[in-house]
Formats: structure tokens, sequence, C-alpha cells
């Protein structure tokens, strides 16, 4: 996905604010849950996230996203943005995220969504760190239940 920035997606700097960015991203990361799972979807979380460098008006900011792996009715999706200046010619790394979804019915009951079946070498590996990710977050999960029930 590719976008313009304009004046109203920036702060008074003229740099593109945060939260737009975040909305671009989910908005990115949901269409590919959407396309592999061939059902609605809902944003369940969004990882850490930096903000490498300013985008400023004018700017392109391109956003490319790829589901790392499937889980029963959950999915990965890893997106990376980009910026470039199409003046100056310069493309850099601005931002990186991982986002989960789970895949509904129209009622919003949970689905199964089909299985993702890495090939190359880089799948492979974003595969992997999804399922170590996702144990992580579990682990963090059932720590934070155990410390609300003392």
């Amino acid at each position: 996905m590719t976008e313009l920035i304009l004046p109203n997606d920036t702060n008074t700097l003229g740099n593109l604010l945060g939260g737009r960015l975040m909305h671009f991203i989910d908005l990115v990361a949901a269409m590919a849950a959407y396309r592999h799972s061939r059902t609605h979807v809902v944003t369940a979380s969004m990882d850490h996230i930096d903000f490498i460098a300013p985008v400023h008006v004018g700017d392109f900011l391109i956003l490319k996203s790829c589901v790392n792996r499937a889980f029963n009715t959950s999915m990965e999706v890893g997106v990376t943005v980009w910026v470039e200046n199409p003046i100056a010619g310069v493309n850099r790394h601005v931002a990186s995220a991982y986002l989960t979804f789970v895949a509904v019915d129209a009622q919003g009951r949970k689905v199964p969504v089909p299985r993702l079946e890495p090939e190359t070498d880089e799948e492979k590996q974003h595969y992997e760190d999804a399922g170590r990710r996702r144990d992580q977050h579990r682990e963090e999960s059932g720590r934070r239940q155990g410390a609300k029930s003392i």
C-alpha cells in the first residue's frame, strides 16, 4: 500500500502523526489477514512499534505486509514501512510492527483459518519467529493473570 502524506496527516512540525501511521499499519495488515483467511478479521493486538525516522508532508509512505504464521483462528502479520522522498529519490525504513488478527464469521464468532506453509528460508524464519512471539505473549499473559489474582 502506498500513501501520499498530506498536511491533514501531520502534526504542527509537518511530520506524520504516530497514530495515523498506526492506522495505515493496521489497514495494510488487515488486508493481508483478510486475503489469507477469506473471511472477516479483527485486530487482536499490535506488538511493539518503533518510530525510527520522521515522515514529512509530500513523502510517499510504502507499507508491505505478509502473513507470517496462521494458528487455529488467529494469524500474525508483519508490516514493514518505508518512506520515499519522490524529489530526492531517497528511500528509508521508518517502522516495523507485528499484528495479530482473529478470523471471525459475520456474527463475530471465531473461525478456523487455512494453514500457512512457508517455502523460502525467509518465510521459514518468519514462521518460527512468530511461534516464539506467540509463546512469549502467552507467558506474559499468564504472569499478568497471576498478578491480578494476588
